[in-house]
Formats: C-alpha cells, sequence, structure tokens
C-alpha cells in the first residue's frame, strides 16, 4: 500500500519530534546524554529513491520495549531456538550482524531495498550486542526471508498471498505478515487456511502503519468507520495492535474493527538491511514482529502445541486489557485452565471454529495511558481467553 508522502512526512516529523535516543555517531564521538535521533524505517520507497543502507547511528539506551516485553524474564525459558519464523515483507538482508547465520531465503527474498523486512526480523530475532539494548524477541529462532512486495515495498493481495504460501511450504512454524490490505478477503483467506494446514500461526497487524491521505474521500462521520483489513481479518490470523511507552496510541493512528491482542509498536528501535547500526520505526506491523518473536519463544518451549494453541496461550496470557497485551513470560510459564496443550520443554541450559469468510468481531478498545500492569503468574493462569463473536461478515 502506498503511502501519502504528506502523511508520511508528518507522522516521521511527530516520531522524531517526540523520541530522543542515545547514539554512537560514526564521527565525534557524543556525550553520553546527546539526544540524537535515530533514521526512521520506512514502508515503501519511491521510484528515485535510493535504497537504504545501513545506519551511521546505534542506540545506547535500552528501548522501552525490553522492559514492557520482559525479555530478561522469558529467555530464562525460551530463547526461540528450533524455531523457524518467516517474514513475508519487503525481504531481509542476508549481512546483519544481530541476525548472522541464522537467515535463510525463499521466494526471492534474499536482499532488502526498502529496510523494513530487515527491521521486522530484528525485532523478531536479533541477538543482543552487549552494550547495546536492541534485541530481537526469540534471539535463537532462525529466520526464513520471503518475499512479499515489489523491490520498492509496495505489495497486492496476490504478492501476499504468494509469500504465506511459500513460507508455509518452506516449513516456517510462524508467519510474520507485515502488511495489512482493505482488499484481497479471497486471496489472503485461501492463503491462511493453506498455512493453517500445514499447521503455521500466521501473525499480521490488524491495520496498516499509514493510510494514504486519499483513502476516505467522505465527510467526517464517514472517515471515523473503521475498516477490517486483510490478512488480519482471517479468523486464524493472530491479528496485533501497536501501542506506545504511554499505553495509548498516536493521535490519527490507522484503527480497524478487530485485534487479538496488543504489543509495543511505536518508537522501536531495530536494525537496518546492513550493519550494527539502528532505526526507529512505528506501527501495528511492528507490534505484530514482537508477537511473532514471542510466537517462536512459545512453539521452541511447548513444541506440542499446535499453532491454534499457540495462539491462544498468547491470547489468554495477556494483561488484562482489551485487546489484551501481550506477555512473554506468562505465555510461557502459565499453567492454563484447560488441557490444550502439552508439557513445556526444559528451560536452556545457559540461562537461569467461524466460516473461512467471516472475520471475528473484536472490539478495539484503547486503554488509557498509564504505568505498568503487574500481573502475578497465577492469576495470568486465570484470565479468561476474550470470546470471538462469529457468524458474520463485513460489509461490502
Amino acid at each position: 500500500m502506498r503511502r501519502d508522502p504528506a502523511s508520511a512526512r508528518a507522522a516521521t516529523a511527530a516520531v522524531l519530534a517526540a523520541v530522543p535516543v542515545l547514539l554512537a555517531g560514526s564521527g565525534p564521538a557524543l556525550a553520553a546524554d546527546d539526544p540524537v535521533r535515530l533514521p526512521v524505517v520506512r514502508t515503501e520507497l519511491a521510484g528515485d529513491e535510493a535504497c537504504t543502507g545501513a545506519s551511521a547511528r546505534t542506540a545506547r539506551s535500552e528501548p522501552w520495549t525490553a522492559r514492557a516485553l520482559g525479555l530478561s524474564r522469558a529467555w530464562r525459558y525460551s530463547r526461540g531456538a528450533g524455531v523457524t519464523v518467516a517474514v513475508v515483507d519487503t525481504g531481509v538482508g542476508t549481512s546483519i550482524p544481530a541476525l548472522a547465520g541464522r537467515v535463510e531465503t525463499a521466494g526471492g527474498g534474499g536482499g532488502d531495498c526498502v529496510g523494513h523486512g530487515s527491521f521486522a526480523a530484528g525485532l523478531i530475532a536479533a541477538a543482543p550486542a552487549e552494550g547495546v539494548g536492541a534485541a530481537g524477541v526469540a534471539p535463537a529462532a532462525r529466520i526464513l526471508a520471503v518475499r512479499g512486495t515489489a523491490e520498492r515495498g509496495a505489495t497486492t493481495p496476490d504478492l501476499l498471498a504468494d509469500g504465506i504460501r511459500t513460507a508455509a511450504d518452506a516449513g516456517a512454524r510462524v508467519i510474520y505478515v507485515a502488511r495489512a490490505l482493505p482488499a484481497g478477503q479471497k486471496e489472503l483467506t485461501a492463503a491462511v487456511a493453506h498455512a493453517a494446514d500445514r499447521d503455521a500461526l500466521v501473525v499480521a497487524p490488524f491495520a496498516p502503519d499509514a493510510l494514504p491521505g486519499d483513502r476516505f474521500a467522505g465527510n467526517d462521520e464517514e472517515k471515523a468507520q473503521p475498516l477490517w483489513y486483510w490478512p488480519a481479518a482471517v479468523p486464524e490470523v493472530l491479528s496485533v495492535m501497536d501501542y506506545g511507552a504511554g499505553g495509548g496510541r498516536p493521535e490519527d493512528a490507522p484503527t480497524a474493527l478487530s485485534a487479538d491482542l496488543a504489543a509495543p509498536g511505536d518508537a522501536v528501535v531495530g536494525n537496518g538491511p546492513e550493519g550494527a547500526g539502528h532505526y526507529l520505526g512505528s506501527g501495528s506491523s511492528l507490534a505484530a514482529a514482537h508477537v511473532a518473536g514471542a510466537a517462536a519463544l512459545i512453539r521452541s518451549r511447548h513444541p506440542g502445541l499446535t499453532a491454534s494453541e499457540t495462539a491462544r496461550r498468547l491470547t489468554a496470557t495477556g494483561y488484562p486489557s482489551s485487546p489484551p497485551r501481550l506477555d512473554a513470560y506468562a505465555a510461557l510459564t502459565a499453567v492454563l485452565t484447560d488441557p490444550a496443550g502439552t508439557a513445556p520443554r526444559p528451560a536452556p541450559a545457559d540461562l537461569p471454529e467461524p466460516a473461512p469468510d467471516a472475520p471475528r468481531h473484536r472490539a478495539v478498545l484503547i486503554a488509557s495511558a498509564g504505568g505498568a500492569l503487574v500481573v502475578l503468574v497465577a492469576a495470568a493462569a486465570a484470565v479468561i481467553p476474550r470470546g470471538r463473536a462469529r457468524g458474520w461478515k463485513p460489509a461490502e
């Protein structure tokens, strides 16, 4: 989906104005408290723009997402070893230090002119570097790079559907899809069914990261109407909404009728398509990348769980909200109240049914800003899974 240039510039300016990040530059040394801005990752590039390269800036401070995700606690039980996560996006760079030796390609996914696929792959599986806080949720997982767009990021339902099928056929157990499209119900529903038949969990953003400026041409009331997006609206897909460090979402952020889970997605720090430098990004596609990483943690620790059971464990153990917020630690350790699933494998030794074309009705309520939510593991086990009202379709 092509971004309106004015909207993209405005969103970028807002992010840069709001989020100072401590960096190390390639030029003169910076004082430890110098706020310098990271370059912003893009979803698409114009035809006359050069491909995205390595960032010359590296984040020194730990991103807020690390604590929000509880990675240090989750890694005591799983780091995603043995699980392959497919990234259906703009491709993934094959020389990213944080992913060294763990990137395979299929469907022309090697190389990344835009940089978004590489950024998402890093959020999923980048290895932590000494002295740098940016790290993926599942740093021992493998990445399967699958092209789901044209070279400069434009995409169609057919391109995404082909990418999902390619990823499933290649044996990926988790399939991250970076885009949310207002069309493509038939093609993407069929592709997700293909993945489900192979027990692959598809994770996707519930809405686009940015809408074109001409997406709505009606009056204010018409503009306020939420939409369904695909593949997120397919019942078997785990759809994800973003939230920021303050608990809310940016003003005028795209919305939709549905989300299964929320995860950090605003002012997110990650790697570029090459080199060790960092970029900054925002949007539900990045929240979905965090959830895909958490799914890899679960499928590594609980290898007997099916794709649908993995999705249920993620939503049932989330922090109580609407939608629930990802709690990777609880998803790994909670004992659910029904017999679904199997006993987990030991912790790593080195670390202490709806109709197929009917989307679910999931209310979207943004939690108010606030501090951290603290949930005991025992309480997490009692969280009531969010129900899905089924049997109705979005308006044609």
